[in-house]
C-alpha cells in the first residue's frame, strides 16, 4: 500500500492551471525527487499534499485513506503526520533554537513545559544544534537555520516530510550535510521524504525515485536510475544533460553507452586500445545512486560502417547497453 497516492490532481489560480491531471504514488521509505523548472507546479503539488493549498480535482490518499480533495480539507491530526521544511526556514526571530522547535509542540496542544522542552532539546541533538538551542536565528547560518527547521519538523515524530526547495538558498557544502542529514533520518526513523527541487543534483544525491513535472503535467516518473539513463521526454533530457550538449552537435549521429550499475572500467580507453577506434567524446556523465555508479557517455557515431560495426559487437560482447541516436534533443 502507497504513503501517499496522488489522484488525477489538477488545480488552478485564476485562468492558470498549475497542476494538469497529476498521479503519482510514493511507497513507505522512498526519497521521492518531484523535479522541475520554476513554475511547472512543484510546490503547489506539495501544498496540495500538506493542506496548505485545496485541489480544484482529484484526491489525495495518505496510508489507503482519503486525506484531502477538493471537497474534503485535511483533517489536523493527519497533518501532524506530515511535517514539512521550507527554502527560507520559516523561524520566528524572537525565538531561540529551542523555542522555533519548542512551537511546533505547543501549537499542537503537547501538554508539559518540561516534557516539551526535552523533546525539543532531543531533535536539536539529533541535527547536531544542542550547543546552539539558545541563540536566535539571526546568530544561526543558513544551514543551521534548516538544521533547526528539520529539528521542529521532528518534534512531532512526523511518518512523512515534505521538502520545498530546502536547499536552494544554500551553499554547495552547506546543501550536501542537510542532503545527508535527511537521508540518514529516512534510513533511522524510516521516514518517507518527499523532495521538492529544480535541481537536477539534490535529486540525484539523495532519492530512489522521481516524478518530472513539466508545466503542469507530470511528464515522466519511475527509478531514478531508469529515469536519468533513459530520459523520454524533452524536458527531462534537457534537464540531465543540463545544457552540456549544445545544438550545432545535432547535424551528427551519436551513439549513447550505459552504465547501469558499473561505470568503473576504462570503456573508452578499451575500445580505442582493442578495437583500434579513435572515439570522438561528446558528453559524460556519472552518479551515484544507493551505492551504485550510474552513468551515461555520449560519442559521435563513427563515418567508416566497418569501424560502427566493430564498435557494435565489441560493446555487445561484453554487455554494454548502447543506443543510436540522431538527436540529443537539446533544442
Amino acid at each position: 500500500m502507497a504513503e501517499i497516492e496522488i489522484r488525477h490532481l489538477s488545480k488552478s489560480f485564476g485562468e492558470k492551471k498549475v497542476l494538469d491531471d497529476v498521479s503519482l504514488s510514493v511507497e513507505k521509505g522512498d526519497v521521492f525527487g518531484v523535479l522541475g523548472l520554476s513554475g511547472a507546479g512543484k510546490s503547489t503539488l506539495v501544498r496540495c499534499i500538506n493542506g496548505l493549498a485545496r485541489p480544484d480535482e482529484g484526491e489525495i490518499y495518505y496510508q489507503g485513506e482519503l486525506l484531502c480533495s477538493a471537497k474534503k480539507p485535511i483533517e489536523k491530526q493527519k497533518r501532524a503526520r506530515i511535517a514539512m521544511i521550507f527554502q527560507q526556514f520559516n523561524l520566528l526571530e524572537q525565538r531561540d533554537a529551542l523555542g522555533n522547535v519548542e512551537l511546533a509542540l505547543e501549537l499542537n496542544k503537547v501538554k508539559g513545559k518540561k516534557v516539551r522542552k526535552e523533546k525539543a532539546l532531543a531533535c536539536l541533538k539529533r541535527v547536531g544544534l544542542e550547543e546552539q538551542a539558545h541563540q536566535y536565528p539571526s546568530q544561526l547560518s543558513g544551514g543551521q537555520k534548516q538544521r533547526v527547521a528539520i529539528a521542529r519538523a521532528l518534534a512531532l515524530e512526523p511518518e512523512v516530510i515534505l521538502s520545498d526547495e530546502a536547499t536552494s538558498a544554500l551553499d554547495p557544502e552547506t546543501t550536501q550535510s542537510i542532503l545527508a542529514l535527511l537521508k540518514s533520518l529516512n534510513k533511522e526513523y524510516g521516514i518517507t521524504i518527499v523532495m521538492i527541487s529544480h535541481q537536477l543534483g539534490v535529486i540525484e544525491s539523495i532519492c530512489n525515485k522521481v516524478a518530472i513535472l513539466d508545466h503542469a503535467h507530470l511528464v515522466e516518473q519511475g527509478g531514478l536510475s531508469d529515469v536519468f539513463l533513459n530520459p523520454k521526454t524533452e524536458i527531462a533530457r534537457s534537464l540531465i544533460y543540463a545544457n552540456n550538449v549544445h545544438t550545432e552537435l545535432n547535424e551528427h549521429h551519436f551513439i549513447r553507452l550505459l552504465f547501469d550499475g558499473n561505470a568503473d572500467e576504462p570503456l573508452i580507453a578499451n575500445i580505442v586500445q582493442q578495437c583500434s577506434i579513435l572515439i570522438s567524446l561528446v558528453y559524460a556523465s556519472t552518479k551515484v545512486i544507493d551505492g551504485k555508479v550510474y552513468g551515461q557517455t555520449v560519442i559521435k557515431r563513427p563515418k567508416d560502417p566497418a569501424e560502427r560495426e566493430k564498435l557494435a559487437k565489441y560493446l555487445t560482447l561484453h554487455n554494454v547497453k548502447f543506443e543510436e541516436v540522431k538527436s540529443l534533443g537539446m533544442e
